[in-house]
């Protein structure tokens, strides 16, 4: 039974009421599967941006006032209600990204997690009492709210990406401005449908509809605006930590990957194949954690060469249950793809299986693309360090373990790496010696739990960590508070 129904047009969400700008353009919202319009979407404008950003600014101190646990509470509640109407919220998922109902399921469980993760970190709100080197004074730290939080999405995984920056930004006390993805834009919208049915006051949650340029740039500009959390490409998140450091906002960026898998000759190949698959592929590759370099010692990458060909010619393409990945996200994520593919083709690459877009009866329609596997390419190579996205990834021979390690760290980027072996001694070394936020042994190239930090050096970020209680670090400052007692006085 649906409890939501979609409007026809979709507009913003500023303090629990729906707003609609009649005079501004409108956007498609487009199922990927199938090329239909779900929705008509507002493209939000500066002044748009500016009316949330002054209602989360008029609401945001008497949010920061109700202490955290109470705070955490309410968060509890929304995590219910997201449990209430989980199926609500994983058929929008599904229609507007294409993803499966089950994987779309299976990541609005990961967002309630997060929420209620988070909610319990108002029971956790810890600063720290220590001493002090001067006689009759005591020191301590608390964390305080920075004030208005721009949240700025991607749509690859809508629903875990609200959640993982809208619930940390809310347990610290901050009113939030979040910029839905304009691919996904249902999922945001429908977040906010839930928070509706909560206590969470008014005003403390803003969504606003749009594209980057329009709706997400002046939450970057705004001098109301102290914290801004992107996840995305690369060159948008220099664009931001260029824009709001001038101004000394804080920054939080979860960007690219061009992640390694490394595969040692005396892994269990049966085992190394199905997680390369999955972390390849699945949701169609549109994952920034997704397994893009596999690097693969001389002696066996034949045979597993061989094996991810017989496994990856078995999946099947589409929504239904028994498929195993679906499109990408819009056309122009897809023709950018096949140009990339093309260019490395032409510079010497060969592409072993996949490599073109699907325009038979079922799938012509979709913005579908065939699981790709790309061999003879060089680390130099363009399509060796460039993030594409998608359901694409290339294969690389190492010598010995020594060579692995190099290539694996020869790259712009440093999110997320593994390694398959059976040697403790080489699964210990490649854990110390690999740069990236996150490594692997034995299993994908996967993000990160609710309780765990998420992030990476080099161009996958700036340091920053969410989710976990390193995303306290994100949206709260710390206070250093001295006191001095007059002992003559007791």
């Amino acid at each position: 039974m649906r409890f939501f129904n979609i409007p026809e047009k979709l507009g913003n969400n500023i303090g629990k009421k729906e707003v609609i700008n009649q005079e501004n353009d409108f956007f498609n919202n487009i199922n990927p599967h199938n090329g239909e319009i779900i929705c008509k979407v507002m493209a939000s404008k500066k002044s748009d941006v500016e009316f949330a950003i002054k209602n989360a600014k008029e609401n945001q101190m008497k949010w920061a006032s109700i202490p955290p646990v109470k705070r955490g509470q309410i968060l509890f509640e929304i995590a219910e209600l997201m449990e209430k109407y989980k199926n609500d919220i994983a058929e929008i998922v599904s229609n507007e990204t294409g993803k499966i109902l089950s994987h779309a399921l299976g990541e609005v469980g990961g967002a309630i997690a997060e929420a209620r993760f988070n909610a319990g970190e108002g029971q956790r709100f810890f600063g720290r009492t220590t001493t002090s080197g001067v006689e009759n004074k005591y020191a301590m730290t608390i964390r305080e709210p920075l004030g208005v939080a721009g949240l700025i999405i991607a749509s690859n995984t809508p629903i875990a990406n609200v959640a993982w920056k809208v619930f940390p930004a809310l347990i610290c006390g901050n009113a939030v401005v979040l910029k839905a993805s304009e691919d996904a834009p249902l999922t945001s919208w429908i977040f906010g449908k839930i928070c509706e049915e909560s206590k969470l006051p008014d005003g403390v949650l803003n969504i606003v509809q749009g594209f980057g340029k329009d709706a997400g740039q002046p939450l970057v500009e705004s001098e109301d605006v102290q914290v801004i959390s992107f996840t995305g490409s690369t060159a948008v998140g220099k664009m931001i930590a260029s824009v709001a450091g001038q101004r000394l906002a804080k920054v939080s960026l979860e960007l690219g990957g061009k992640n390694p898998l490394v595969v040692c000759d005396d892994a269990d190949l049966e085992k190394a194949s199905n997680w390369i698959i999955n972390s390849s592929f699945s949701n169609a590759g549109q994952r920034c954690a997704a397994s893009s370099r596999i690097i693969v010692f001389e002696s066996i990458y034949e045979k597993l060469k061989n094996l991810l060909i017989e496994k990856t010619k078995k999946l099947s393409l589409g929504v239904g249950e028994k498929d195993y990945l679906g499109p990408v996200i819009n056309e122009r994520q897809l023709i950018n793809m096949l140009k990339d593919i093309n260019k490395a083709v032409k510079n010497g690459a060969k592409i072993i299986v996949g490599g073109k877009r699907m325009l038979d009866e079922e799938h012509k329609k979709g913005f579908y693309m065939e699981p790709t596997i790309i061999e003879n390419v060089a680390m130099e190579d363009e399509i060796s360090r460039k993030e594409l996205f998608g359901p694409i990834t290339c294969l690389y021979k190492a010598k010995d373990f020594k060579e692995a390690i190099e290539m694996a760290n020869d790259s712009p980027y440093a999110l997320t790496a593994c390694i398959h072996t059976k040697n403790v001694n080489r699964a210990t070394e490649f854990s110390r010696k690999v740069i990236s936020g996150v490594a692997v042994i034995n299993g994908g190239t996967h993000g990160s739990e609710p309780h765990m930090p998420f992030g990476g050096p080099k161009n996958s970020g700036n340091g920053s960590r969410e989710p976990g209680p390193e995303a306290l670090d994100v949206y709260s400052n710390l206070k250093d508070i001295y006191q001095f007692v007059d002992i003559e006085n007791l």
